[in-house]
C-alpha cells in the first residue's frame, strides 16, 4: 500500500526517559517529523490540526487519562502500558472511543508487552501446544521504579528485576525515603502494589539511587513445545537492550503503524499482535517483501 508523501506528524507528551529517547527515534525516522514535546499540563495544545500521533511516554497509570481525551479529537495515540492484566480492560475502554472519533489507539507498544509479545504470537503459532517462559532482566524495570516513586514518602527508588528461571523472577527494590518517612508503611505499600505482590520483592532503603542506577535490561524466551504431532520443539529468543532506547522505538514504530490504521479508515484500538508488522515499517510492502521476505 501506498500512504501519502507527506510525513507522519508526531508529538510526544512527557520527556522522561522513554519520552527523551522516543524524540530520538522519531527524529531519525525519514517518515516523520516531531511537531512537539510537551508536558503532562500542556496536552490542551495538542491539535488534530497539526498531530497525527501522540507518543504517549507517560506513567502507566496515567495512560488512560491522557488517551481519550486525544482520540476524542480524531488524534492517534501509541503507549506502552505495562500492567499484563489490566491490558483488555484498558483496550475495550479506547476502543470504544477510537472508533467513535475514528482515531487509532496502540497500546502496550513496549517491549514487553510489546515486541515481546508478538515473539510469543509466532512461537505459539509454530509450537501451538506446549509452554513459553519469559525471563526478564536483571536489569531496571522503568514501569515498576516509576510506580515506587509515587508511594508517599519516597524520594527517590530504583527497581531492579532478577530472572530466576521459569518466568519466575525476584524483584529488588532500592529506596530513598523522604526526611520523617516511615519506612515500615513504604515497604507494605510497595509489595502490596500490583506491580510486586505477585513476585518474590525485596525492600532496602538507601541514601543514594545514582549510585545503582542502570537502565540495561533484557530477557530470554523460551517455548517447550509440539508442532502437530512432533514434541521437543525448542526455540530461543534472546536480548540485552537500553531499556527506554528499546521502548521509544518500538513506540515510534507503532505511531508508524496507527497513522497506517487510521488512513485504512480501520478506527479502534489495537495491541501489537494485532497488527502485520510490515505496518510497523517505511517503504511500500513491496519494497518490504523484497528485502525481507
Amino acid at each position: 500500500m501506498e500512504l501519502p508523501l507527506s510525513k507522519i506528524r508526531v508529538a510526544i507528551l512527557g520527556y522522561g526517559n522513554i519520552g527523551k529517547s522516543a524524540e530520538e527515534a522519531v527524529q531519525a525516522a525519514d517518515d516523520m517529523t516531531l511537531v512537539g514535546i510537551y508536558h503532562h499540563n500542556e496536552m490542551d495544545k495538542i491539535r488534530p490540526q497539526n498531530t497525527d500521533v501522540v507518543l504517549l511516554c507517560t506513567p502507566t497509570r496515567e495512560v488512560s487519562a491522557y488517551a481519550v481525551p486525544l482520540l476524542k479529537q480524531g488524534i492517534c495515540t501509541v503507549d506502552s502500558f505495562d500492567i499484563h492484566t489490566e491490558i483488555v480492560n484498558l483496550r475495550r475502554q479506547l476502543n470504544a472511543v477510537a472508533r467513535e472519533s475514528g482515531a487509532v489507539s496502540v497500546l502496550s507498544a513496549g517491549w514487553d508487552p510489546g515486541s515481546d509479545s508478538v515473539v510469543r504470537c509466532l512461537l505459539q503459532a509454530i509450537a501451538p501446544k506446549g509452554i513459553t517462559y519469559t525471563n526478564f532482566g536483571p536489569g531496571r524495570s522503568m514501569g515498576h521504579t516509576v510506580a515506587v516513586k509515587a508511594i508517599d514518602g519516597v524520594e527517590d527508588a530504583l527497581s531492579m528485576t532478577i530472572p530466576l528461571g521459569t518466568g519466575i523472577h525476584r524483584r529488588m527494590v532500592y529506596v530513598k525515603t523522604c526526611e520523617g518517612a516511615d519506612k515500615q508503611a513504604v515497604e507494605a505499600r510497595i509489595k502490596a502494589d500490583d506491580y510486586f505482590r505477585h513476585d518474590e520483592t525485596h525492600v532496602i532503603f538507601v541514601d543514594n539511587i545514582d549510585e545503582l542506577n542502570n537502565v540495561a535490561h533484557g530477557v530470554n524466551l523460551v517455548r517447550n513445545g509440539v508442532s502437530g504431532t512432533t514434541h521437543n520443539q525448542r526455540m530461543e529468543f534472546n536480548m540485552s537492550i537500553n531499556n527506554p532506547a528499546l521502548t521509544g522505538q518500538v513506540m515510534t514504530a507503532c505511531a508508524r503503524a496507527a497513522f497506517r490504521l487510521k488512513h485504512e479508515q480501520r478506527a479502534g484500538a489495537y495491541t501489537m499482535i494485532e497488527i502485520a508488522p510490515v505496518y510497523l515499517l517505511p517503504d511500500s510492502d513491496e519494497n518490504n517483501v523484497r528485502r525481507l521476505v
